[in-house]
């Protein structure tokens, strides 16, 4: 074998990386030729009793709800099994749900002439009106969130104290609270009978000559009730399972799991109907909120307030019962930390009042790509 000479510190270092590929080349043909291997598989949350199994969450979901994995809630709470919403909406609205919705639109309802329902309840933003609290009569501003009228027709209570018990009396109440619409039952029913109008349409409907206050709210809750929107997460219960993101999908799992939103987030409106401190209160301090408190006066009921259908949340913010939280983000880093748990300010240490978070808010240890998913999964809503 003949060897060159080196003539130059190029050719020098030419040869080196000769030598080094050769030296590599070698190592791999004594090991064996390593195969690229693929990109992993992007990991959808699978949790130990799924991956012993050698499933993916697209498998364990592509059955029938009863088949998915077991739910998790803090403490065993009870719940209800998610399932589609019962809408039996006609091909037309009957006369009194179109009725009612002449009046929703009319600020005819309110004393100064220029608040209607829409006023707060805009049909662009989901039935509310993207504002931390609402603003009424003569510019005063409330200290409570406007909640969405989707798809309310079988809700047994509303208001965020549960001072409603019924669609016609929600409607009812902005209608003569002084912050809100501020006029009376009895300068209303005037107005209405003085509108030949609405005396017409509305004798045409009850057949009455006169109108009442019960036929305002009537018609109101009549059109109310027609108010629904399908969802992506409507046609991902339909069978449609492709519909779903894999982030989405995880953020289903975890809702069901780790996070235990069923908890109080459950059955087909994601609700349980009750009422929770989730901290929230501000007791003693200038945005007090007493919540269910004002209308029981009962002194576990300091701070608790309705817990609001997930259903659209992602069209409906500000969110909680004071729009505190702009994003759906802040509102799981929140339930993430087990809630808001104020102290007693100095003088308050004894005070029978003072409200307690509820015990079904504990940490939840999520990872922020954890809490990415359950926001997306939230958005399908």
């Amino acid at each position: 074998m003949s060897l060159t000479k080196i003539k130059s510190p190029s050719q020098a270092g030419k040869l080196r990386a000769a030598l080094l590929a050769m030296g590599c080349l070698l190592a791999i043909s004594c090991k064996g030729a390593e195969v690229p291997q693929p990109a992993a598989e992007p990991d959808l949350g699978c949790g130990p009793q799924i991956c012993a199994e050698g499933a993916t969450l697209r498998e364990v979901y592509a059955g029938p709800v009863e088949t998915w994995p077991a739910v998790e809630t803090t403490n065993d709470t009870p719940f209800e099994e998610m399932a589609l919403l019962d809408r039996p909406v006609p091909a037309e609205r009957s006369a009194m749900a179109r009725l009612g919705e002449a009046l929703f639109f009319d600020p005819i309802l309110s004393a100064s002439g220029q608040i209607a329902c829409a006023s707060c309840h805009h049909p662009d933003l989901a039935f509310t009106d993207g504002i931390r609290s609402s603003i009424g009569h003569d510019r005063q501003q409330g200290k409570r969130n406007a909640p969405t009228l989707l798809d309310k027709a079988d809700q047994p209570v509303f208001m965020w104290d549960g001072a409603a018990m019924s669609l016609e009396h929600q409607a009812m109440m902005p209608i003569s609270n002084p912050i809100e619409m501020a006029e009376t039952q009895a300068a209303l029913v005037e107005t209405m009978n003085a509108d030949p109008d609405y005396a017409a349409r509305f004798n045409e409907v009850t057949g009455q000559d006169t109108i009442e206050m019960q036929d305002i709210t009537a018609a109101l809750a009549a059109y109310e009730r027609t108010l629904t929107r399908r969802t992506k997460f409507d046609l991902f219960l339909e069978g449609d399972r492709d519909r779903f993101t894999d982030q989405e999908l995880f953020g289903l799992h975890l809702f069901r799991t780790k996070a235990r939103c069923m908890t109080c987030h459950s059955g087909p409106r994601l609700t349980d109907d009750e009422f929770h401190n989730i901290g929230l209160t501000y007791y003693g301090r200038k945005y007090e909120d007493l919540g269910r408190y004002a209308l029981t006066e009962a002194p576990e009921a300091v701070g608790q307030f309705k817990t609001p259908s997930l259903r659209h949340v992602g069209r409906t913010g500000p969110y909680m019962h004071n729009g505190l939280f702009s994003s759906l983000r802040g509102i799981v880093n929140l339930y993430n930390a087990g809630g808001a748990r104020p102290r007693p300010r100095p003088g308050m240490e004894n005070d029978p009042l003072f409200p307690e978070t509820s015990e079904l808010l504990p940490e939840l240890n999520l990872t922020p790509d954890e809490r990415d998913a359950l926001v997306a999964y939230l958005e399908t809503l």
